[in-house]
């Protein structure tokens, strides 16, 4: 059974820093893609940076330089590390994870969390 587990969200001042963490079990990194994505209420979901099976990294133009993906295979967690961040960011933060990796064809599903609240804000 998948089970992943999304943490790490607060309040944060626009132009700050925060991590976000994803405690994944039933998923095996080699056979999973493993992603972040957030959901604004009223809007589409938005697919934020993604690790390929074989480790090849992606990320939305929006968070590219800005975000970054990572994980710790012996500790089976995903990190999301958010630098600069801005007022639009706000939203609630999911770790994906998906054997299909159809995140590929921008479809953002699979397994996911209960998701993590961020809110940047002065």
């Amino acid at each position: 059974e998948v089970k992943l587990v999304e943490s790490g969200g607060d309040l944060v001042q626009p132009g700050g820093s925060l991590t976000l963490s994803c405690a994944a079990s039933g998923v095996t990194y080699s056979t999973y893609c493993m992603g972040w994505f957030r959901e604004i209420p009223g809007k589409e979901r938005e697919g934020l940076a993604v690790i390929e099976r074989d480790g090849r990294i992606s990320y939305t133009d929006s968070v590219k330089g800005r975000f970054t993906i990572s994980r710790d295979d012996a500790k089976n967690t995903m990190y999301l590390r958010m630098d600069s961040l801005k007022p639009e960011d706000t939203a609630k933060y999911y770790c994906l994870a998906d054997d299909k990796c159809r995140t590929r064809l921008g479809l953002w599903v699979g397994y996911w969390g209960q998701g993590t609240q961020v809110n940047v804000s002065s």
